[in-house]
């Protein structure tokens, strides 16, 4: 693996998780380095760090507030 690629991976742990959860990417990182940028992107997908993946989580965070206030809403009558 060429010395750049591997700070980078260096400087972002979640990278090297991703890889060590799947190998093939470090055949790919290693055969073509300028892949580093799809790593970072299939990463992101991994640990649901993209924006849909995002509000998809805060919106079922919302319906479960809003279950609990009718939940509490019932009970208090």
């Amino acid at each position: 693996m060429q010395t750049e690629t591997y700070h980078i991976l260096k400087r972002n742990p979640s990278y090297i998780n991703f890889i060590r959860q799947n190998p093939i990417w470090y055949r790919y990182l290693t055969r073509n380095p300028q892949l580093i940028s799809e790593i970072e992107r299939e990463s992101k997908v991994y640990y649901g760090k993209t924006l849909p993946q995002q509000i998809e989580k805060f919106g079922n965070h919302v319906q479960m507030l809003h279950m609990f206030a009718q939940l509490a809403a019932n009970i208090k009558d």
